[in-house]
């Protein structure tokens, strides 16, 4: 159904404001984007960017606009797990099947080409301008310096949160009566560090792997970009025996890098450099109900449902979001209320399902990924499903390489381990792990 054209605000000039702004573009509304920081694409990038994997959901989201052509050109597709174990060589697990591919992207140069691509659209951007307030049964929004005595008001039909895990317009809503809200910090958190180029602007290590340095309570990822060099995220406590606050001299920090992660010494300066240039952030997941406001406003992405980002789905969730958005609206036309009602609904518990999957997910990076009881059990999951694809799809694949919603992934994966923890219970399982009994064992569990 066609709609009728609204004046719409965007607060957040991110990944999901500018895909929505370019979404609702099409439909024929006028879009303003507010954000209270610089134009990112004139501004050097942060530091505090864990790199992007772009999968399934994300890429399904950019087709609909036909956008996924160009956005691959600045992504590099990983088929693999590159696993490095102290003292034992390098090895590859393979996420799914063949052809099948998360896409590193670097946030900054993504989110750069999504603003581009939103002004060549036609949406306007209003960069340093701080929306301080939100009139909600109103849709105007206040912006500017209260301090100072400068600052404007706007009047919208329509006003969309796309500000983040703190966003602004949620903590409006947060007011109201009946507004369900919770945030619960991990004690992880994450510092960016970079592995640059070879002189020739090759690659230091494999360009299509997924890179994990696995140790225990704290874990070394990187993903590749197209320079040549690596942006690679440490994941560490903050406090306790091996963690942030004890590395407090170059010393202490090169003694660490050298024990845990001794194959990255040939770039330990820019290591070094890096660790105490870049800032140690924290990781939130973030839960609130409901994402909208009557006929008015409406939460999207983070600001809706902030995840922990070890399954790589935040940003895919977010873009998800808009997507299933769109064909509400193609359903309801200008029924926006039954749009709100309807996108909050379906989207609540897929939100919820993510923040369970992306939790889990940082316990197997970081420590099951080691565990040879764990690595048997995925080589059984792996050569069963290769036999019976019909009848058994691993979680992984269900959660990145298709769209089936996050909740029934994650029901369906819970389903699928427990007939797992009784194979692995199975007397001398290390020497039939591949045999006709467990294949048969396991299609009587099913």
């Amino acid at each position: 159904m066609s709609q009728t054209s609204k004046n719409i605000a965007i607060i957040g000039s991110g990944l999901v404001g500018s895909l929505l702004a370019i979404y609702l573009k099409r439909h024929g509304h006028s879009i303003t984007v507010f954000d209270r920081r610089p134009d990112i694409r004139n501004i050097e990038f942060s530091g505090r960017s864990i790199n992007l994997a772009m999968s399934n959901r994300g890429w399904k989201s950019l087709r609909e606009v036909g956008l996924e052509t160009e956005i691959k050109k600045i992504a590099i597709p990983l088929d693999k797990r590159a696993m490095h174990l102290v003292g034992q060589t390098e090895y590859y697990q393979k996420y799914g099947k063949e052809g099948e591919a998360i896409w590193s992207i670097s946030r900054g140069v993504l989110n750069r080409k999504m603003i581009d691509l939103a002004e060549n659209a036609g949406v306007i951007f209003k960069f340093e301008e701080k929306v301080w307030d939100v009139d909600l049964p109103e849709a105007k929004l206040y912006t500017g310096d209260t301090e100072k005595g400068h600052w404007e008001e706007y009047q919208f039909n329509l006003v969309f949160g796309c500000d983040g895990a703190f966003s602004r317009v949620r903590h409006k809503m947060q007011r109201r009566s009946r507004f369900d809200y919770s945030q619960d910090f991990i004690d992880v958190g994450y510092k960016e560090l970079t592995i640059p180029a070879n002189t020739d602007g090759t690659h230091k290590l494999d360009k299509n792997s997924f890179h994990i340095w696995p140790r225990g309570k704290f874990m070394l990822i990187a993903m590749p970009n197209l320079d040549g060099s690596f942006t690679c995220t440490l994941f560490m406590p903050f406090e306790g025996e091996v963690s942030f606050e004890i590395l407090k001299t170059k010393e202490q920090a090169k003694s660490f890098f050298l024990t845990y992660f001794p194959n990255v010494m040939q770039v330990m300066d820019d290591l070094l450099l890096d660790f105490f240039k870049n800032p140690t952030s924290a990781m939130v997941t973030m839960k609130c109900y409901p994402w909208t406001y009557w006929d008015k406003v409406a939460l999207v992405g983070d600001s809706a449902h902030a995840v922990v980002p070890f399954y790589g789905q935040g940003m895919n969730a977010g873009f998800e979001d808009i997507n299933v958005l769109n064909q509400i609206i193609e359903k309801h036309g200008d029924d926006w209320e039954a749009i709100f009602q309807e996108y909050q609904k379906e989207r609540k518990p897929n939100a919820d399902a993510i923040a369970e999957l992306s939790y889990r997910n940082f316990l197997e990076m970081s420590s099951k990924t080691a565990d040879p009881k764990f690595l048997l059990q995925k080589k059984i999951e792996k050569l069963f499903a290769a036999r019976h694809p019909e009848k058994w799809i691993p979680a992984y694949s269900r959660v990145t390489f298709s769209d089936q919603p996050y909740s029934e992934a994650l029901a369906l994966g819970d389903a699928q381990e427990a007939i797992m923890q009784k194979v692995m219970e199975i007397p001398e399982i290390e020497s039939k792990w591949d045999s006709k009994e467990i294949e048969d064992t396991i299609l009587s569990l099913l």
